[in-house]
C-alpha cells in the first residue's frame, strides 16, 4: 500500500494517457441525464467528479451506490458502470437494470465479467489495470469519468488539470508526507470525526473510507452546512476520545467560513484535539486530489504505528463469501 499510494501521481499522469487513447462511440440518442453506479473504492470517484463539474455540467448527474436505478433512466440516460474488479455484484445489477432500459452504457473496469458483458453486447468499456486494490486505483478510474463526459459533450476537458494535480503532488510530497506522518500519531487512540463543506464531501467520504480499509478504526464524516442542523446539537458534553478534522478551503462561501469558525469553536470546547487540514492548488480538482493523497499518507501511517495491514480486507471478503453462498 505504501508504494501504491507513493505512485498515485503517476498513476494520474498515466490515466490522462489511457482516456486520451479510450474509443468510445456516440450515443444514438440525445442524451439529457447521466447515472454513475460503483461501490467503494469504484464509486467514490463518481461523487467526487460530481461535485467538480457541478457548476459546468450541461445535464443533471446523479451517483447510484446501490442495486437499482432511478424509475427515470431511459434512451436518454448516459449510465456509467466502474467496477475495478467487474465483478461487483451492485454494479453488474445496475448495468442489467440500464441495459433493460435501453440506457447508453460505458464501462470502467479492469476486467470480469462486467468487461466481458460490455463486449458481448457491444457497449463501451476503458480498461485500467488489474492486479490492485480498487481503493488505490482512484486515479486511474476518475480520470476516465471525466474523459467520458468530455466526450459526451457534457463536461470541458480536464487533462489539464488532472495533470497539473500530479505535479503539484510530486512538488509538495515530502512535506505533505511529514504533515500526514503527524497527524497519524495524533490520531492513535482517537476517534477521527471529519468535516468539510458540503462541495467537498467526497474528499470527506474518501478519508474516512481509507481510514477504514487501511487503518482499520471506525470514524465518521459530516457537511457544512448541514451539519449545523441536526449534528452540531450532539456537542454538548466532553468526547475525550473524539478527534475533529476539518478540510478548509481558501475560497469557501462567505457564509460557510463564518460557519466553519464558529463550530470550530464549539468543538474546541468538547474534543481535545481539533486540526485542520488546509488546501494546496489552483483549482478545485488540484485541491481535492491534495486533499485525497494527504488522506491517503495518513491512513497508511496510521496503519503502520497501529501494526495492521492497510492492504487487507478480510471482513469484506468474509461477506462476499457469505452472500454467494460458497
Amino acid at each position: 500500500m505504501n508504494d501504491l499510494i507513493n505512485g498515485f501521481p503517476k498513476q494520474l499522469e498515466e490515466a490522462v494517457g489511457i482516456a486520451q487513447n479510450a474509443k468510445l462511440t456516440k450515443p444514438k440518442h440525445v442524451i439529457n441525464k447521466v447515472v454513475i453506479c460503483g461501490l467503494g473504492g469504484s464509486g467514490i470517484g463518481g461523487t467526487i467528479l460530481k461535485e467538480t463539474i457541478q457548476h459546468q455540467a450541461t445535464v443533471p448527474i446523479e451517483v447510484m451506490k446501490s442495486y437499482t436505478l432511478p424509475a427515470y433512466v431511459d434512451e436518454h440516460t448516459l449510465v456509467i458502470c466502474s467496477s475495478y474488479s467487474g465483478n461487483t455484484e451492485e454494479t453488474l445489477e445496475s448495468f442489467a437494470e440500464a441495459k433493460k432500459h435501453n440506457a447508453h452504457i460505458v464501462c470502467v473496469t479492469s476486467g470480469g465479467k462486467m468487461l466481458e458483458l460490455a463486449k458481448t453486447n457491444g457497449y463501451d468499456a476503458i480498461v485500467i489495470p488489474a492486479g490492485m486494490p480498487p481503493r488505490a486505483c482512484l486515479g486511474y478510474s476518475l480520470t476516465q469519468l471525466f474523459k467520458i463526459l468530455e466526450f459526451h459533450g457534457i463536461a470541458p476537458s480536464y487533462s489539464a488539470q488532472i495533470l497539473s494535480s500530479a505535479k503539484l503532488l510530486i512538488e509538495h510530497q515530502a512535506s505533505l508526507m511529514k504533515a500526514a506522518q503527524r497527524m497519524a500519531e495524533i490520531l492513535v487512540d482517537k476517534t477521527p470525526v471529519i468535516y468539510s463543506t458540503s462541495l467537498h464531501e467526497g474528499v470527506a467520504i474518501r478519508f474516512r473510507q481509507q481510514l477504514n480499509e487501511n487503518s482499520k478504526v471506525l470514524c465518521w464524516h459530516h457537511v457544512i452546512p448541514e451539519m449545523n442542523h441536526n449534528e452540531l446539537v450532539g456537542w454538548s458534553q466532553e468526547y475525550p476520545n473524539i478527534a475533529v478534522l476539518l478540510f478548509r478551503d481558501t475560497e469557501e462561501h462567505p457564509r460557510n467560513e463564518i460557519r466553519i469558525e464558529l463550530c470550530k469553536k464549539i468543538f474546541e470546547n468538547f474534543a481535545p484535539v481539533v486540526l485542520e487540514i488546509p488546501s494546496k492548488g489552483k483549482s478545485p480538482l488540484e485541491k481535492k486530489l491534495y486533499w485525497i493523497y494527504f488522506g491517503d499518507w495518513v491512513s497508511w501511517y496510521l496503519s503502520e504505528i497501529r501494526k495492521v495491514d492497510a492492504t487487507e480486507v478480510k471482513v469484506i471478503d468474509q461477506l462476499k463469501k457469505d452472500l454467494s453462498g460458497k
